[in-house]
């Protein structure tokens, strides 16, 4: 059946007179390569779901269909891209922090309220409130999880066309044992994040 997420929180908001509501999520928190993505996406009055539930819960080209559709379907949305050095500078949870911040501003208009999937953003003014597995309750979080999926796996499969070797294109630089092991046989790549456990074990051995 899996988790449809819902415009609950959207609404209660627009009555309240808060009508520009924008749902906010990030992708590649936990991989040891590539960037991390953020998303924020809005979603036009009387928008109906046309299958659109957390990125997770769908496949690399359900994921791609859902996506394709969204500027068709009025929403708006805005992505942000925060690269390998800058998350070994300042920490994954920063670089998650200020690609939604970035992801934010690229919207075309001001957010009236931000719905944030799993923590609160910090440095922004906007009224906020910070929804624990968003991506599975909210719908324009939901959305945001799609926008920003699509737009790292993307990247990652370009990657692996540079770099075949470490199989990027299937594990997304995810920890899995096979990118582990590909990582211990050709070593740390220009795209690995060096202050991750497994890179920064081979950095340093």
């Amino acid at each position: 059946m899996g988790h449809w997420p819902n415009l609950t929180r959207e609404k209660k908001y627009c009555t309240a007179g808060c009508c520009r509501i924008v749902g906010l999520d990030e992708a590649g928190r936990g991989p040891l390569a590539g960037p991390v993505v953020a998303a924020a996406a809005w979603l036009p009055a009387g928008f109906r779901n046309f299958g659109i539930k957390d990125s997770k819960l769908l496949s690399e080209a359900e994921r791609e269909r859902l996506f394709a559709l969204f500027g068709k379907s009025g929403i708006v949305f805005s992505v942000a891209i925060v690269n390998h050095r800058d998350i070994d500078r300042i920490n994954i949870y920063e670089a998650s922090q200020l690609a939604m911040r970035k992801a934010v501003k690229r919207l075309p208009f001001e957010p009236d309220m931000l719905l944030v999937d799993g923590m609160k953003l910090k440095g922004v003014s906007t009224a906020q409130e910070r929804i624990v597995k968003g991506d599975r309750k909210v719908l324009s979080i939901a959305a945001a999880s799609i926008a920003a999926k699509v737009t790292r796996d993307r990247i990652m499969r370009r990657i692996h066309e540079a770099l075949p070797q470490y199989g990027f294109a299937k594990h997304k630089g995810y920890p899995t044992a096979e990118h582990v092991r590909l990582l211990k046989k050709h070593g740390v790549s220009y795209f690995h994040r060096r202050t991750f456990g497994p890179v920064r074990k081979i950095v340093e051995g």
